[in-house]
């Protein structure tokens, strides 16, 4: 395929003082960044068998099963793949003691990971290997637009905020323009009120604040140039492609669902347009130029759902985890949209995968219904061999799913007014899918320790189970709109595998093999919980894993797939960890994935969240082929109370989204807990930072 240069082909909780997660995230981070979710029971409540009741009900088919997947795994070797999960895994089985496989001392570093791992560490900055320089490309409040003011923690207000960049950068992309200057997009997820405005009272906000955090919520578009000397970054202020998007901001309900009774509002009877995008985490750019981006953790800016009488919609709030009466924002106080009791139907246009067009000013950004709502996490695209695409898709809460978006039309290539108008409405007609996993192991031997199987490997089959297409209903008793409102709903009946938190997905560009980053999971075994099953194989999962997964012929449009455990996270020292085969003693100690990305060699790179060994998050560059899979290297760490977000790796450059900092329990605008990036007196900004090699050379070379 081929397009022009100006449309590139892309590579496809209480308020108490400790947080409840499982991990080393700050309760007041849980607090304002998911309504504290880990403090209550999680959403999902179904009784559709776990994948341990699966292969409990089928070892008698147990042959058949394995017979399955060596086929699946030729098929995908057949199909031109680099490798199958079963022929990469590596060495079978854990060796005695804590040395790991043999076979790996001495050999070549992967192109791409030849650096000097970053130690653990808790120091309040952005740490990189020997030899790298560094630079804060735009931070919180930095204007984007001509005539706007500096950032002044004293001065903020709503209007100010429109024209700054905003608070809480997630996901980062980069899209080509003319010469040295590009284009790049970013996810402003939440605010923490706290830390942005002094002597704030959580209580009784001002309407000011409301509506600056208002402002500071959405997305970014911001031409950035390129320094020839150096791999600095800066924003050209008053760009014409520059854009902010907030709660406030129009926004088209498109798809399926548009103009159904249940989005339909008092100030929107038609259906059609929704204000703003809330929780935007991570995402994802598609092969013909637009960026996507995901909603997620949606329901804490709702109020009043206890007031709802009629058990339905009771029951359809629950399970995306929209409960109880006032709101910790108190939005609610100032637009009645923000209440159940008032605007029953608002939440609904709330949870979807939103499509933007960065290339054109004028573009109104699009709700994709087709794309099913949940707690979406990212979105990342991929050509089928028939010129689809499919979009992979977590829902991250505790026991929750994975799914695919596949379009019922093709791809068109090029540059003209008919093959932009075709690509623009492309994500609106498919089929929506939700994964079932199996494991190939008895049950017997998956008891939530983390001991690998009989067979040496974490491994099994799956299928994608259909929910809907178009018009067309998969799910007994729920229409295909409702399908779409309430997919959670949907997948509990039709028996997904219930997942330890998915998070960002990112298929390989140089395998079509597709990575899962599944964060954690405290609850995994618990009582009345669901227990440990292959694919989500420790009890009280603290540390999260990422699975590998080859779909059938390696074709992102199959309904079957093979998949394997690439790692089980945490201190390489303790027994449960597993790095898919890799010597441990070998290995930097990694805790809580969460964001993927993909450098020009084909190793995988992982941020953390919440890293639940002590040490700061950091990012990680992982080898997935050959001798070396499993390979883990620490690249950077980043400050006090900071999440790792983005990634961004590129051959000169890596790029993160440093998320939160200074979001340290106790911490306040005027008492923060953390001095980065502007050092003492100032209050710490979330900020979107550059990385290069100070030789010239490439990434990890």
């Amino acid at each position: 395929m081929s397009i022009a240069p100006d449309r590139p082909l892309l590579p496809v909780i209480g308020h108490g003082t400790s947080s409840p997660c499982s991990s080393g995230r700050a309760a007041l981070t849980c607090r304002y960044r998911c309504g504290d979710a880990c403090a209550h029971e999680a959403p999902n409540a179904s009784s559709n068998e776990t994948f341990a009741d699966v292969m409990e009900s089928a070892l008698s088919r147990r042959s058949v099963l394995r017979a399955g997947a060596v086929v699946g795994a030729a098929a995908v070797a057949g199909a031109g793949l680099a490798f199958s999960p079963a022929a990469a895994a590596g060495p079978k089985g854990r060796p005695s003691g804590p040395g790991g496989p043999a076979g790996h001392h001495g050999a070549r570093t992967p192109k791409g990971l030849r650096f000097t791992p970053v130690a653990p560490n808790v120091q309040d900055a952005v740490v990189t290997p020997p030899g790298y320089d560094q630079q804060v490309v735009i931070s919180w409040g930095d204007p984007l637009f001509r005539r706007t003011p500096a950032f002044d923690q004293h001065q903020q207000s709503a209007e100010r905020q429109k024209r700054q960049f905003g608070f809480n950068n997630d996901f980062v992309g980069v899209l080509p323009l003319a010469g040295r200057t590009r284009l790049m997009v970013v996810n402003h997820e939440y605010t923490s009120e706290t830390l942005m405005f002094p002597g704030y009272d959580a209580a009784n906000p001002t309407r000011e604040q409301v509506e600056t955090a208002w402002a500071a919520h959405g997305l970014s578009v911001v031409a950035v140039r390129e320094d020839r000397r150096t791999g600095a970054l800066e924003p050209v202020v008053g760009h014409r492609l520059n854009r902010r998007f907030h709660t406030t901001s129009e926004f088209e309900l498109t798809g399926p669902v548009a103009g159904h009774p249940l989005v339909r509002t008092s100030a929107d009877p038609a259906g059609r347009t929704a204000l703003g995008t809330l929780n935007n985490c991570s995402g994802g750019l598609t092969p013909w130029g637009t960026w996507l981006t995901a909603e997620e953790n949606i329901n804490q800016y709702f109020a009043n759902a206890a007031t709802v009488a009629d058990p339905l919609t009771a029951k359809r709030l629950a399970r995306y985890g929209i409960a109880g009466t006032a709101t910790e924002r108190k939005w609610e106080r100032f637009d009645d949209r923000f209440d159940i009791a008032k605007e029953p139907n608002e939440a609904n246009r709330f949870g979807w995968i939103v499509e933007i067009d960065p290339y054109d000013p004028t573009s109104t950004p699009r709700k994709r219904t087709a794309l099913g709502r949940f707690k979406h996490e990212a979105a990342q695209p991929r050509i089928t061999d028939d010129g689809h695409v499919a979009v992979y898709m977590g829902d991250d809460e505790r026991f929750d799913y994975f799914y695919k978006f596949v379009s019922a039309k093709t791809v068109r290539t090029g540059s003209s007014a008919s093959a932009r108008r075709h690509n623009a409405d492309l994500l609106d007609e498919g089929t929506l899918y939700v994964a079932r996993f199996t494991g190939d192991s008895p049950a017997i031997e998956i008891d939530g320790t983390g001991r690998l199987p009989a067979d040496g490997q974490f491994d099994g089959s799956g299928e994608w189970i259909p929910l809907v297409s178009g018009r067309r209903s998969f799910v007994p008793g729920m229409t295909a709109e409702e399908v779409l409102l309430f997919t959670r709903l949907a997948a509990d009946t039709v028996g997904a595998t219930k997942m330890d938190r998915p998070e960002d997905v990112e298929p390989s560009p140089r395998t079509g093999a597709v990575y899962i980053a599944l964060t954690n999971n405290s609850n995994r075994g618990a009582a009345g919980a669901a227990g440990p099953d292959e694919a989500n194989p420790r009890k009280a999962n603290k540390n999260g894993h990422v699975i590998e997964l080859v779909e059938r012929r390696g074709d992102a449009g199959a309904t079957r797939f093979a998949w394997n455990i690439l790692l089980l996270c945490g201190d390489p020292a303790d027994p449960s960890t597993y790095f898919g085969g890799y010597a441990a003693q070998d290995v930097s100690p990694i805790s809580c994935p969460d964001n993927l990305a993909f450098d020009r060699y084909g190793n995988l790179w992982i941020s953390t969240d919440g890293n639940a060994l002590g040490s700061h998050d950091g990012l990680f560059g992982v080898a997935v082929e050959g001798p070396e899979r499993g390979a883990t290297r620490q690249f950077l760490t980043v400050p006090t109370g900071a999440e790792t977000c983005g990634p961004v790796i590129e051959r000169d450059r890596v790029l993160v989204a440093v998320q939160h900092p200074g979001e340290k329990d106790g911490a306040t605008a005027t008492a923060p807990a953390s001095t980065w990036p502007d050092g003492a007196g100032r209050v710490p900004r979330p900020s979107v930072v550059a990385v290069w090699q100070r030789s010239g050379r490439s990434i990890g070379m």
